[in-house]
């Protein structure tokens, strides 16, 4: 099921994964800072395994953790990748709804603050429910993360206590995973 996708926003194109997008992904996004609540710097075998797996998702399914460059307007980063945001289906070990739709994202650091991660999240939850179908989505992260579950409540996710689960390829404090979720009637009915 493979598809070509491009989603564009007012700043913002989200589309698929080319051969060797995977070096410049890593040069902005594998860092210290992007990676302090996602298990750390990832080595060449991690990093290999995360393409094989966004491409998986791709073929699939027909979306992804979709690449997220800046639109070439003028600005600091113009026509720069900023990292990734879309949507998978969730098969973390230990979770207890496997096989439903997950939302993500990960941008570079000097992107944070910006609304880039709410502008590329609000369209790929778009495409979520209104090609792809799904009734409802889920975000993952940890406790600590703050920056990231108060972009899922501000995009007006719900937490979802009762799914929380370890998720074991990660020592504490990054095992403990909590969860948020939205329907698709929620996000329908949001003001926009």
């Amino acid at each position: 099921m493979t598809t070509d996708l491009r989603l564009e926003t007012d700043r913002l194109i989200l589309r698929n994964w080319r051969p060797g997008d995977i070096v410049r992904f890593a040069e902005v996004t594998n860092t210290p800072d992007v990676m302090r609540w996602l298990g750390g710097v990832m080595d060449a075998e991690r990093l290999a395994a995360l393409e094989g797996r966004v491409s998986a998702f791709h073929e699939s399914y027909g979306h992804t953790f979709w690449i997220v460059e800046r639109k070439s307007d003028g600005g600091d980063l113009s026509g720069e990748m900023l990292g990734f945001c879309g949507l998978k289906k969730i098969d973390a070990p230990g979770a207890s709804f496997p096989g439903a739709f997950e939302i993500g994202w990960r941008l570079r650091s000097d992107s944070h603050g910006k609304g880039y991660a709410r502008e590329a999240a609000t369209a790929s939850l778009d495409a979520g429910f209104d090609r792809f179908g799904a009734q409802e989505i889920f975000a993952l992260t940890v406790i600590g993360n703050t920056p990231s579950w108060g972009l899922m409540r501000r995009l007006g996710m719900q937490r979802r206590e009762e799914l929380d689960y370890d998720d074991v390829r990660f020592e504490p404090p990054l095992r403990h995973t909590i969860v948020y979720s939205i329907t698709q009637a929620t996000w329908t009915a949001r003001p926009r």
